[in-house]
C-alpha cells in the first residue's frame, strides 16, 4: 500500500487546513460538517482521507486523533498556535470513523447529487431508505458530530420512519444485506437514546429479538418499496407554435442552478425550438421534468441568451412530465441567431459556473457503476465497496422501470 501523507496549515483568517482545499464543481465533492470543521471528499476519485477545514481547533479535537492519528491531532493544535505547517505520514489503514464519516458524507451527497435520469436510465434512490440509513449513520458517527448535528440525525430518524417496516420485511427474506441487520440496530438505538417511541419503533424493537432468518422467505424489491414517482413521459409535444422552425438544439442542465429532482439529470433533458412567425420570432423551451414536484407555487426558468446578448428568463410551467416556456425574441427576420439556454430557479441559482459536462457525465458513470455494484450478490467480492441500501433497491428496480 502506498504511503499516505498530509500537509498541516494555517490559512490568514485562522482556519487550519488538513491537506489542500477542495477542488473541482460542487456536485463532485462529499461534504460532512463535524465539531468545529468540515470535512470534504473527491466522489469521483480515490476514497482516501479526507481534507479539513477546521474553525474550531477545541471541538475538533474530541474527534481528529481518532480519524487522522494522535500526530495530526497534535500537529494540528500546533499550528493553531502559530507553529510552521507541516507534512506527516498517515497510518497505513483509516480508522473506523474515518470509513464511518467518509460513507456518511458520501450518503448525504446521494441525497444531493443523485443524477437520477430517466433519459439515461439512472432510477432514484428511495428517500426514506436512503434517510434512515444516514440517520444510522450518523448514529454510528456521533463523536464526530456535535449537538446540532445529532438532532438533524434524528429528525432524519423521525422523517423516514416509513422506511422501518419495509427493512423489517426485507431483514425476514432470504437473502437481506449483510449491513441491514447494523442499520436496523443502530436506528433502534438511536431512536432509544432519544427517548423515540410509536408503533414502527415497536415493532423493529420486537424484530430485533427474533431470529431475522426464522421466516425466510424470497422477496420481490421492487414491490417492496413505495414508489414515490413514476417515470413517465409526457404524452404528445407540447409546442404550441405553428410556424416555421429556423433552429433547434439543448440547452445546459447544470445541476448546481436549481434543487434536486427537480429536472431529470440528463445532459439532453432541456431543448429548445426556434420559429418564424411571419416577421417575429419565437423560442419554446422544454425541460424533462425530475422526480421532485415543487411545491408553494415553485416555477424554474429558462435563461435565455441570443448570440451573447443579456439574458432573457423565461418563466417555465410543469405540466405532465414537462417543464415548458416560450418568448417572443427581438432579433432580425433574415439571421440564424445563436442559442443558448440554461435552467435556474430563481432565489436559489448561485449563477452560471464553468462548464461541467464532462464532470456530469462521470457522476453518471459513478451511478451507474454503483448500481452495477448493488446488483451483485451480498456476499460477493464485487458488492465492494459497499453499497447502500437505497442503490440496492434502487438496482433491483432497474429492469422494471426502464
Amino acid at each position: 500500500m502506498p504511503e499516505r501523507r498530509c500537509a498541516v496549515t494555517r490559512v490568514e483568517d485562522g482556519t487550519v487546513r488538513i491537506a489542500g482545499p477542495p477542488v473541482g464543481p460542487a456536485f463532485t465533492r462529499a461534504v460532512l460538517e463535524v465539531a468545529g470543521a468540515v470535512l470534504t471528499w473527491p466522489v469521483l476519485g480515490p476514497t482516501g482521507l479526507s481534507a479539513a477545514e477546521i474553525h474550531d481547533v477545541g471541538q475538533a479535537q474530541q474527534w481528529l486523533w481518532a480519524v487522522y492519528g494522535e500526530r495530526v491531532a497534535a500537529a494540528v493544535d500546533a499550528v493553531a498556535s502559530g507553529a510552521p505547517a507541516v507534512e506527516l505520514t498517515l497510518p497505513e489503514r483509516p480508522t473506523a470513523l474515518a470509513e464511518g464519516a467518509a460513507r456518511l458524507a458520501l450518503g448525504h451527497w446521494a441525497a444531493r447529487w443523485w443524477p437520477t435520469s430517466y433519459l439515461d436510465g439512472i432510477p432514484a434512490l428511495e428517500p426514506d431508505v436512503l434517510g434512515l440509513e444516514l440517520a444510522a449513520l450518523t448514529h454510528e458517527c456521533q463523536q464526530l458530530i456535535d449537538d446540532s448535528a445529532e438532532l438533524e440525525g434524528l429528525d432524519l430518524l423521525e422523517e423516514h420512519l416509513a422506511a422501518l417496516d419495509p427493512l423489517i420485511r426485507w431483514r425476514r427474506s432470504a437473502d437481506p444485506p449483510r449491513q441491514l441487520d447494523r442499520v436496523l440496530r443502530l436506528t433502534g438505538d438511536a431512536a432509544e437514546n432519544a427517548g423515540l417511541d410509536g408503533e414502527a419503533l415497536r415493532r423493529l424493537r420486537s424484530a430485533l429479538d427474533q431470529d431475522h432468518r426464522s421466516t425466510a422467505t424470497p422477496l420481490d424489491l421492487a414491490e417492496l418499496f413505495l414508489r414515490h414517482q413514476e417515470f413517465t413521459l409526457a404524452a404528445g409535444a407540447l409546442r404550441t407554435a405553428s410556424g416555421r422552425v429556423i433552429a433547434r438544439g439543448s440547452g445546459t442542465n447544470d445541476w448546481c442552478r436549481y434543487p434536486p429532482g427537480f429536472v431529470d439529470a440528463a445532459e439532453n433533458a432541456v431543448s429548445w425550438t426556434a420559429y418564424a412567425l411571419g416577421a417575429d420570432r419565437r423560442m419554446e423551451v422544454e425541460v424533462v421534468a425530475g422526480v421532485a414536484a415543487p411545491v408553494g407555487g415553485v416555477h424554474l426558468a429558462a435563461e435565455v441568451h441570443v448570440d451573447g446578448s443579456p439574458p432573457n428568463r423565461v418563466p417555465l410551467a410543469r405540466r405532465d412530465d414537462v417543464w415548458a416556456g416560450r418568448v417572443d425574441l427581438d432579433i432580425p427576420a433574415s439571421t440564424t441567431p445563436s442559442m443558448e439556454v440554461g435552467i435556474l430557479l430563481p432565489g436559489f441559482d448561485p449563477g452560471p459556473g464553468a462548464d461541467d459536462r464532462a464532470a456530469r457525465e462521470a457522476v453518471r458513470a459513478l451511478a451507474r457503476h454503483r448500481l452495477d455494484v448493488a446488483s451483485a450478490p451480498h456476499d460477493s467480492e464485487a458488492a465492494h465497496p459497499e453499497p447502500f441500501l437505497a442503490e440496492i433497491a434502487a438496482a433491483a428496480a432497474v429492469e422494471e422501470d426502464f
